[in-house]
């Protein structure tokens, strides 16, 4: 690509192209500078996660060359220099190998830098010389290795402006007060330094002065944890696809256990044969064991259907990725053992493997306003479902009950009588205020009434009123009978209801 191109994070440049800083793109310019500078430039927004996903191919290369790479940021990485020294016999050597690698893999503008620290290195690294036009694919930055002496980073570090280790503030204080280069800034006495600017400023001051304490600390790649499975000829037939997956189904459980891991959340990715590919996250209430696996990649490729039926379309890969892994020691026995547990457990495992994953079912609280509405029943170990209630749940409902809920709450409302002292039926105005005060309360048509000793309310609930077909509002209220009962009543277009009871 040879156009001029720019990275913007906040409003500010944050990497530009070679193209770009030959036209006087740097970074820390604002957007309208950068435009006003380069008039063709692409602007693009600044993606991390895409850079860092960008670079771990990058880091591997690298590791496989020389083991201890710190990551300073996507782009730039450290390595201690003692070992690739003295494995590839000198310092130009190292560097011309790691360099060899890295112009091999697509990157001929990398370059290196030595020095006694990493914030030096990367500066010689950085400032080294540059090609002074936009370079071509093909063409490699002149002298891509800068090293630097022992001793000799105070020197080199010295003309350099205060702003590459002082922030906004900072530069613009010491600029005031005539200090504008690392050396000017180094010659300042370090403990004067942390005193009036503090901790931040005295970590920059070592830096200007080639005395930077900053460890380089190799990262620990995460180990890789999925498995799969591919298949040819396609398999499809359940059966035959259960068998074939029993080895790779106990080599992931194998492989979390001999880093004292198990599973409890794991995605099962299926492709088939017409190219179509099925992902979905599974939950377990304990922990996924390879029998646990298989019953997973049936229900998700068949649900309720009978487990030697064929597919629709035959199977040519399978894949388990563990999206939430715990220590195994979270989920050992206790002392006198985990008895009832366990049984509860087998059993219901048992029968979801014969009625189908939608036969055994839990109850979640999803969202809504009314109290029947919340009750939700999902598949047992159904995480996806799980998390979609649970997110509705989180939402604001205008008008939904709080404080302590009641404990019975009615799928289908009860009908109740709630009159007034005169005998005549307790309704709401149109102002939402009662048209009499409570005095006698029925739960059941023809029983006696009873007294009401207290109520609150009412609280109007409206839904959808903006469609006349479906417009629902009702009047909620709350009440104690004579018996010590309490009651959440609500009023409607069918009179009053009992939606639920406070046990």
């Amino acid at each position: 690509m040879d156009a001029p191109l720019a990275l913007i994070d906040r409003g500010l440049v944050f990497a530009a192209s070679i193209q770009a800083r030959a036209r006087g793109v740097r970074r820390g310019l604002t957007l309208r500078e950068a435009q006003f500078r380069c008039t063709d430039l692409l602007v693009l927004p600044y993606d991390p996660v895409l850079d860092r996903r960008a670079f771990d191919p990058v880091l591997d290369g690298i590791e496989a060359l020389t083991p201890g790479v710190a990551v300073l940021r996507p782009g730039t990485c450290a390595i201690r220099a003692r070992g690739p020294v003295r494995y590839y016999g000198g310092e130009t050597e190292a560097a011309t190998a790691l360099l060899g690698y890295l112009h091999g893999a697509g990157l001929p503008h990398a370059r290196a830098g030595i020095a006694d620290g990493p914030f030096a290195a990367e500066q010689a690294a950085r400032r080294g010389p540059a090609p002074a036009a936009p370079a071509s694919d093909a063409a490699q930055p002149e002298d891509p290795i800068s090293i630097l002496p022992a001793g000799g980073s105070a020197t080199f570090l010295a003309p350099l402006p205060v702003s590459t280790v002082a922030d906004t503030a900072l530069g613009t204080l010491l600029a005031r007060l005539g200090v504008h280069t690392l050396g000017q800034f180094a010659a300042l006495p370090a403990q004067d330094v942390r005193h009036r600017f503090g901790a931040a400023a005295a970590q920059a001051h070592a830096r200007a002065a080639g005395r930077e304490h900053d460890e380089i600390v190799p990262r620990t790649p995460t180990p890789v944890f999925d498995q799969f499975r591919e298949f040819e000829p396609a398999l499809d037939r359940i059966d035959q696809l259960a068998f074939a997956l029993r080895g790779t189904a106990e080599l992931f459980v194998r492989t979390l256990r001999e880093h004292t891991l198990v599973c409890t959340i794991v995605t099962i990715l299926v492709g088939t044969e017409d190219g179509l590919l099925t992902e979905r996250t599974w939950r377990h209430p304990r922990w996924f064991s390879a029998t646990d696996l298989i019953d997973r990649v049936r229900w998700q490729l068949q649900g309720e259907g009978r487990a030697d039926s064929g597919l629709a379309a035959a199977v040519v890969r399978v894949a388990f990725t563990p999206d939430r892994m715990d220590a195994v020691a979270n989920h050992e026995d206790g002392l006198w053992g985990t008895g009832p547990d366990e049984r509860i457990h087998h059993a219901l495992t048992r029968v979801q493997g014969l009625v189908g994953h939608n036969g055994v079912v839990t109850a979640v609280i999803g969202g809504g306003r009314m109290l029947a509405d919340r009750q939700r029943w999902v598949p047992w170990g159904d995480d996806s479902a799980a998390d979609v209630h649970a997110a509705e749940a989180e939402r604001p409902w205008a008008g939904s009950l709080g404080g302590l809920l009641p404990a019975t709450v009615y799928r289908a409302p009860i009908p109740v009588t709630l009159v007034g002292s005169d005998g005549a039926v307790v309704g709401v105005d149109d102002r939402g205020g009662l048209s009499g005060e409570p005095a006698g309360f029925s739960s059941r048509t023809g029983q006696p009434l009873l007294g009401v000793s207290s109520w609150a309310g009412p609280w109007p609930v409206l839904e959808r009123w903006w469609d006349s077909a479906s417009r629902r509002a009702v009047h909620r209220l709350q009440l104690v009978d004579d018996g010590g009962d309490a009651w959440l009543l609500a009023l409607g277009d069918n009179g009053w209801q009992a939606e639920a009871r406070y046990d």
